[in-house]
């Protein structure tokens, strides 16, 4: 179907969505708060507030997809879709700022002043005497135990090399799609499916090492806590951008998105790309630096 008149801005109307998730979303958060602090029955309410939370997915989704595939959405609507998706990487990106900040916050200046370097001579008498600046660092007295760090170049090497090629197969579904290739575009985003659960399947790997063979532990100091929130958070975003691209492969075997109108394609090989390049800030600062 034909999109609607340029000069007409399609305007929905009204949906129970908003606050469906809404009340998903303050089932889980309080539920979460009441589970730190031992509750029984909060485990339970955070799997219905979850459970609320991916409904309202899958109709609020599921809505905009057949108001797009029925041609509702015409330039103006595709520019809103695409500053959205912007400021939401971006938010992203900030998202990520901020620990990377604490890493090398802690790592340039936290544990040098410890140590005495600098103007934290006195901190270092005071607080922590013949402590030593060095990093990787489970804290003063080895507070957090004793660790090994994870080898660069061992299982991360291979998810960097794996989340590299998972952009090239990414970026020849996208060429496939241009060229109304629907075969060789369902078959490269099977495959950037398959590496990117294989990431994830190589990370959990990863940590059940780190824990049962390693030491190092979300206990582990400073070191141990920003590993595991950096690698553990960017995980998350790899598991999210894996089922995503899944459901733009399952679109595509329907026959959804045009040669000339695929925002949802290009939104979500957007993301992709974005997971691609937080991991090589982490596989540099992380693991190797």
């Amino acid at each position: 179907m034909a999109h609607i008149a340029d000069d007409t801005y399609y305007v929905p109307h009204g949906t129970k969505w908003p606050i469906i998730g809404s009340l998903g979303m303050i089932t889980m958060l309080s539920s979460a708060a009441f589970w730190v602090n031992g509750s029984e029955i909060a485990p339970w309410s955070f799997l219905l507030g979850a459970l609320i939370l991916i409904y309202m997915m899958f109709g609020w989704f599921g809505e905009v997809i057949r108001e797009s595939e029925a041609g509702m959405y015409n330039d103006q609507v595709d520019t809103s879709f695409r500053m959205g998706m912007m400021w939401f990487i971006f938010s992203e990106v900030m998202f990520f700022a901020c620990f990377f900040g604490a890493l090398f916050y802690a790592r340039m200046f936290s544990v040098a002043w410890l140590g005495g370097e600098g103007t934290g001579a006195l901190t270092n008498e005071l607080l922590w005497q013949g402590y030593e600046a060095v990093w990787p660092t489970a804290g003063p007295e080895g507070l957090g135990g004793d660790f090994k760090t994870v080898p660069a170049f061992g299982v991360p090497f291979i998810n960097t090399l794996i989340l590299l090629f998972s952009g090239l197969t990414v970026t020849l579904a996208h060429h496939a799609l241009k060229k109304n290739e629907r075969g060789r575009l369902v078959f490269w985003l099977f495959a950037t499916v398959v590496l990117g659960f294989f990431f994830v399947f190589l990370q959990v790997e990863e940590y059940i090492e780190a824990y049962q063979h390693l030491g190092l532990t979300l206990g582990s100091g400073i070191y141990g806590s920003t590993f595991f929130m950096l690698t553990g958070f960017h995980g998350m975003h790899v598991t999210l951008g894996a089922i995503m691209l899944l459901v733009i492969a399952i679109r595509s075997m329907r026959g959804h998105f045009k040669p000339d109108h695929h925002f949802g394609f290009e939104a979500v090989a957007w993301y992709w790309h974005f997971v691609d390049v937080v991991w090589l800030g982490l596989f540099i600062f992380v693991y190797v630096y």
